[in-house]
């Protein structure tokens, strides 16, 4: 079932027995998702849960354990986690449906919900982030290393020349300034569509926070209107990033900051988070098996493309791109 040993469904169903206390009930796979974590649906009687299973030797559930109880301290509407056996990797949360953002947004309803997005992502990055990792340079850079190795040298088997390398150090150089230079914040990490579920109340409700991190104020926001998974007019980008620019600053979460600037901080994070998930679904595709997040490396290409011929820094790598 989903990819799961037998060993290991027997151990979930052994621990899934005694939380319960013996109660009957049915379980089914859930999507997974571009990790080593699977998931289940376990309905008893008129209840629904989800399983988390993350098996110890390639996932640790103790990051999301933590963050969930955060992100709930701090009214964010995450899944509450009901039982957990961290030592085997067993989570059993709540079932906040399958209703999938990706799935509901259209020309009509973008601004409603990007409006509660926006809301919630408001009320993370207002939120403490002491005990959180630093997104500082080392892992800004592994990220970007990403797009060179699994891109560019495994995917399309490219043997780049001196200069190319030259070119894409010197572009991540610039990146990773952009980053580090910006107001730190809680940071989700992977604030988007398929990680935003609609619920009746406290919409929306937001998964996949386990990576979590202190550090750049606009990651999150370009995350979510430049979505891997759907796009939407600049115009419109533009219109709701400067707008919530505003509401950080009027709540004294960010200092004051120019339209100029804050967009510069904007477009160039968006470079760095699309070239990191161009890698990575090139590594999913060619380490993992998974392929069908290649179907979305068109998108995340064409915000590099669009976006790098805009900036001095940035421009090279728009050269080298097209060429």
């Amino acid at each position: 079932m989903n990819n799961i040993s037998t060993d290991r469904m027997h151990t979930l169903h052994h621990w899934l027995q005694s939380v319960l206390q013996d109660r009957q009930y049915d379980i089914s796979p859930v999507s997974g998702d571009a990790s080593f974590r699977r998931y289940f649906r376990v309905v008893t009687g008129n209840k629904s849960y989800i399983v988390m299973d993350a098996p110890p030797e390639k996932e640790d559930c103790q990051p999301f354990h933590d963050i969930a109880n955060t992100l709930r301290t701090a009214g964010i509407n995450v899944p509450q986690i009901h039982e957990a056996e961290l030592d085997h990797g067993f989570l059993l949360l709540d079932d906040l449906g399958d209703t999938l953002y990706l799935n509901q947004l259209s020309d009509s309803t973008a601004d409603k919900l990007y409006g509660d997005a926006l809301d919630a992502l408001f009320n993370i990055q207002a939120t403490d982030a002491a005990g959180l990792s630093g997104y500082d340079d080392e892992l800004l850079r592994f990220e970007l290393e990403l797009f060179r190795e699994w891109f560019l040298i495994q995917h399309l088997g490219l043997s780049l020349s001196r200069e190319q390398h030259h070119i894409l150090d010197t572009v991540f150089e610039a990146l990773i300034a952009n980053a580090l230079q910006q107001p730190r914040v809680f940071v989700h990490r992977d604030y988007h569509s398929r990680n935003l579920m609609l619920t009746e109340i406290g919409n929306p409700g937001v998964l996949d926070f386990q990576d979590a991190v202190y550090g750049p104020v606009t990651y999150d926001i370009v995350s979510l209107l430049r979505d891997c998974y759907i796009s939407w007019p600049e115009e419109k980008v533009k219109a709701w990033a400067l707008g919530y620019a505003m509401r950080l600053i009027e709540a004294g979460i960010i200092q004051p900051v120019d339209d100029k600037t804050f967009l510069h901080w904007f477009d160039l994070m968006g470079i760095q988070r699309h070239l990191k998930a161009t890698g990575i679904f090139s590594r999913l595709h060619h380490r993992d098996g998974k392929s069908t997040y290649l179907e979305d490396i068109p998108r995340t290409l064409a915000y590099v493309l669009n976006i790098s011929s805009q900036y001095p820094e940035t421009q090279p790598l728009h050269a080298l791109l097209k060429d």
